[in-house]
């Protein structure tokens, strides 16, 4: 009897195994045959390769050939200025390399307007503009907005000084000080010796650069060296257009000018004086001088 038993118990054991070594077949086909219809049904996706970071570039790293390398890129989501080849990227190779100007992360791309073109420095010259110069401006904790401006920003730019000559009102003007609106929109592209855009903390700067068309140089020129310049920051979403200012002291305080006395010359009268009978007559003549 045990004989027989432990038989049927080694029989069971082997159809119990077989039958799990089907079912796993019969499962992993499943799953091949699902997984294939799902690709057949997946819309294509074209890509492309294009060069992105291998590690995290700051501010100011040069660019070499070391620090890319190439990954497929959906192409309906390429984004604008990407490089595709390495002729495009380093043309000379890594003898003139390009300089990082905005912070990338690893597999970020690397696109135009993040680095310098090749073999350039991280300067103010690859921020300006075909026709803009740049101008500095002196500024302090008061005028340079306590020290929250930083490269990229927008600023309105406020001239204030005195108007007229010896405290004497001229036509069209009025005497004191004044404040007018002279720029608006001015971006900064450099606060001290920094163009890093990605400066996050605040400081007193002594001086600030800003892109200017040679007109808006020689206004500001003009400007700083007659009276004193404020700057308003502009906020980041702000596409409005500040109208003309102008702020007068004696209007601000709401001090009336006192008019001019009118000094009116009185005019000298001539008369003979005669008599009939008993009635004075009293004739004008004109006067004469001697």
């Amino acid at each position: 009897m045990r004989i027989v038993f432990g038989l049927v118990l080694i029989v069971g054991i082997a159809l119990a195994g077989f039958a799990v070594y089907m079912a796993k077949n019969v499962i992993t086909g499943y799953r091949a045959e699902l997984d294939s219809a799902r690709a057949a049904s997946a819309p294509a996706i074209e890509t492309v390769e294009v060069y992105v970071a291998n590690r995290t570039l700051a501010y100011g790293e040069h660019l070499t050939t070391k620090d890319v390398t190439l990954v497929a890129f959906p192409k309906k989501s390429l984004p604008e200025g990407v490089f595709k080849t390495v002729e495009e990227l380093l043309p000379q190779g890594d003898n003139e390399p390009r300089t990082v100007l905005r912070t990338m992360e690893k597999n970020e791309a690397v696109l135009e307007v993040k680095v310098t073109g090749p073999g350039e420095d991280a300067g103010i010259t690859t921020k300006l503009e075909r026709g803009m110069r740049a101008f500095a401006i002196k500024v302090d904790t008061m005028s340079g907005v306590a020290g929250f401006l930083r490269p990229g920003d927008r600023v309105d730019i406020y001239w204030t000084g005195n108007i007229g000559r010896d405290g004497i009102r001229t036509e069209g003007q009025s005497s004191g000080d004044v404040t007018k609106l002279i720029e608006s929109g001015v971006k900064l592209i450099a606060v001290d010796q920094t163009a890093n855009t990605e400066r996050a903390e605040a400081s007193i700067a002594r001086t600030v650069t800003v892109a200017a068309s040679p007109q808006q140089v020689a206004a500001l020129a003009q400007a700083q060296s007659t009276g004193s310049l404020t700057l308003s920051l502009v906020g980041a979403k702000d596409d409005t257009v500040a109208e003309a200012i102008e702020v007068d002291q004696t209007v601000l305080l709401g001090l009336a000018q006192a008019a001019a006395p009118v000094i009116v010359a009185e005019q000298e009268v001539c008369t003979i004086r005669s008599r009939r009978g008993s009635e004075l007559i009293v004739t004008e003549i004109p006067c004469t001088t001697n």
